[in-house]
């Protein structure tokens, strides 16, 4: 008997002690006082984003609902097909359903099968994926403040761009 108590004393220790460890654990959704986002950001082939903004547009989906308008500054690609480019972006759209904009710089890297002389890439992408911090104070309406960085990693074979990230509001 004594040995049964002893046995259920150590297991409602054990389940306190697990509870107050889940309960006092930071929230993946608040990791270090930023909120986590992810997504999907396609080519806007279809001309739902304005085409007189920046040199192309990707329609954003998920936590980021909208346009995001990409101007290219720099770009190079060495003679192994391995492609660097910089510029700055453009988002208007939503979070959450309230509506606002920001701007970020970025910086893609990718591998290609090759590059032209002019230094642009030829033939098909291998793999590629950039970072885009957003740019301080740079946000409006719900957006106001934001700062923090989107990430995106090429799916190749979906065609389309994955993004995480953290905003700092």
């Amino acid at each position: 008997m004594k040995r049964r108590l002893t046995i259920v004393a150590l297991t409602a220790l054990t389940l306190v002690a697990l509870i107050s460890v889940v309960l006092t654990a930071p929230s993946p959704v608040l990791a270090g006082g930023a909120t986590q986002i992810s997504g999907v950001g396609f080519f806007d082939e279809s001309g739902v984003c304005d085409a007189g903004v920046g040199d192309f547009a990707l329609i954003m989906t998920e936590d980021l609902e909208g346009c995001l308008y990409v101007t290219v500054e720099t770009f190079d690609c060495s003679p192994s097909g391995t492609y660097r480019e910089t510029g700055t972006e453009y988002f208007v759209g939503e979070y959450n359903g309230e509506a606002g904009t920001f701007r970020t710089t970025y910086k893609f890297e990718a591998k290609y099968e090759g590059c032209a002389d002019d230094g642009s890439f030829l033939g098909a992408e291998i793999f590629g994926r950039c970072q885009h911090p957003i740019v301080k104070d740079s946000g409006t309406d719900v957006f106001a403040g934001v700062t923090g960085r989107l990430d995106f990693k090429d799916d190749i074979a979906a065609g389309n761009f994955p993004y995480r990230g953290h905003l700092r509001f």
